[in-house]
């Protein structure tokens, strides 16, 4: 390895590094920027270690890498400040992101479910074969309805984020594998169409989206979003592109999909607490299903708006080399 080459063409990342980790505050562009060059500098160390040991080049990348790291996790409290970067930068970017994929999944999992709903709307006994004809009017009479009244709405509430929470970490988790994902999806996919055509089947059509629109939109957008992450997790191991090993691509969208999955979590809150008190409340089902499309709209409206600008700042920030 021609040594010098390699340190001219590195030197400005270097140094670019060693001014972000002088202790700085740090906007949320440069905090990426820092973490992306941490990463490619821990890399270049392992390079020069390996092919061209020069003792000098070598204990500059290690002073560099090991300031860096001290300043990526370095003890300090968490502030106010940094949770509100998570909120106008970490979270919606990284959603931004991977918006083809959790898109995909959502184009996806509704035509799936759609099918699955007029096979069964069309083919009573194909309702009978999966569930029984009994189950499948005691779930039309009693069941679905009492499903959401069963419990006291603190306690339901609770159930359904954790329950959520649980999937949409089984996607994220597992994503590296692929088919555990589609796996997920096609279970619930499944079970949400046999319910929808038993419940059409039955001539109760208007129940059944009452009740599983307001929180339904917010709710499975989260798993869109999830299993769309974990999807885009396992792509980068598959295809990492030209300018990225499979290790480094693996890395960046793994970190990108754990800051998704903090902030899913408060997504699912919102959608538990729309599921224990706004779908079963008496109140009309329009008014319910518009505070479930408002909330949905929101989170849509927040993902394109701040993650965008993001998205843009950071590209912004970035050196003109890379």
């Amino acid at each position: 390895m021609d040594l010098d080459a390699y340190v001219a063409e590195h030197d400005g990342e270097w140094r670019r590094l060693e001014q972000l980790s002088r202790g700085r505050r740090l906007d949320p562009a440069e905090v990426d920027e820092l973490l992306a060059l941490y990463q490619r500098a821990t890399t270049h160390l392992s390079v020069v270690r390996s092919r061209s040991p020069d003792p000098v080049l070598v204990a500059r990348l290690s002073r560099l890498v090991l300031t860096a790291r001290a300043t990526i996790t370095g003890g300090r409290r968490l502030r106010l400040a940094d949770a509100g970067r998570f909120v106008t930068h970490g979270f919606p970017r990284a959603v931004y992101r991977a918006w083809p994929w959790w898109s995909g999944v959502a184009v996806a999992f509704c035509a799936v479910t759609a099918f699955l709903m007029y096979w069964v709307a069309a083919h009573p006994e194909s309702a009978a074969a999966l569930i029984g004809e009994e189950q499948a009017k005691a779930l039309v009479e009693t069941e679905f309805a009492g499903y959401y009244t069963e419990y006291l709405p603190a306690s339901f509430a609770l159930h359904l984020w954790t329950h959520n929470a649980w999937l949409a970490a089984q996607c994220l988790a597992s994503g590296v594998l692929i088919l555990p994902v589609v796996w997920l999806l096609w279970t619930n996919a499944l079970n949400l169409g046999v319910v929808g055509g038993v419940m059409i089947d039955y001539g109760s059509a208007e129940q059944f989206f009452g009740l599983i629109t307001p929180h339904g939109l917010l709710e499975l957008t989260g798993i869109y979003v999830a299993a769309g992450v974990g999807l885009r997790i396992g792509w980068a191991w598959i295809a990492p592109g030209p300018d990225r090993t499979r290790g480094r691509a693996l890395a960046e969208t793994a970190r990108e999909g754990m800051v998704a999955a903090v902030g899913l979590v408060g997504l699912f809150a919102v959608s538990a607490l729309i599921e224990s008190m706004v779908t079963p409340s008496p109140m009309p089902a329009a008014f319910r299903i518009g505070v479930g499309a408002a909330a949905w709209l929101g989170f849509l409206g927040y993902v394109l708006l701040f993650g965008s600008r993001a998205e843009a700042e950071f590209r912004a920030a970035r050196p003109p080399s890379e």
